[in-house]
């Protein structure tokens, strides 16, 4: 699998160890609101533990910019 294709992911208990923001409180908002946001997109679920798929938050972000929506 290439760099460009190989997916990151992050336990979100774990996402401040490789990214200052958001912090962990602000993420788990986003994703008990997801079905809302639009944050569905990025998080992936193995049982009870709640994976952030890095490529896929970035991309989402980006998604929040241009449209102009607040979070």
């Amino acid at each position: 699998m290439s760099k460009e294709t190989e997916r990151k992911l992050i336990p979100l208990t774990q996402w401040n160890e490789h990214h200052p923001w958001p912090p962990q409180g602000g993420l788990r908002f986003l994703v008990f609101n997801s079905k809302t946001n639009g944050f569905d997109k990025v998080i992936r679920r193995a049982g009870r533990r709640v994976l952030i798929d890095e490529q896929a938050f970035f991309q989402w972000m980006d998604e929040q910019n241009q449209g102009g929506a607040n979070v």
